[in-house]
């Protein structure tokens, strides 16, 4: 008898999650995606302080039209440029248990256009 989805991606993200540790220099962007929504954070774990945030739901982005992986790669523009006005060009991807694949790839794509490098 196998897991289920979702304590088979609670698996994951653990294990995820013991590697990718966010430093001041290097933090960690954390991906959260819902059915209808995605979410991206940048994340110092020493200080247990978010830096910069973004998603979907975001005024300037729930607007926008186009598929949810459009959609996702606007959230990982967003994303990398709140970062880079905050001082920060590198870091550590955290997928949260989610494949990369779809969305989750496009956001992190969107990131490195913008100017993100992991």
């Amino acid at each position: 008898m196998g897991l289920s989805t979702s304590e088979r991606k609670l698996r994951i993200r653990r294990r995820i999650r013991k590697v990718s540790v966010g430093t001041a220099e290097r933090p960690r962007l954390s991906i959260f995606r819902s059915n209808s929504a995605i979410y991206a954070q940048v994340i110092d774990d020493n200080s247990g302080v978010t830096i910069a945030a973004a998603s979907s739901r975001d005024k300037e982005l729930a607007k926008a039209k186009g598929t949810k992986s459009e959609i996702a790669a606007m959230v990982g523009k967003a994303i990398a440029e709140k970062a880079t006005k905050a001082g920060i060009d590198k870091v550590a991807f955290d997928r949260g248990g989610n494949l990369y694949h779809g969305r989750v790839k496009s956001l992190a794509d969107g990131a490195r256009e913008a100017g993100l490098k992991f």
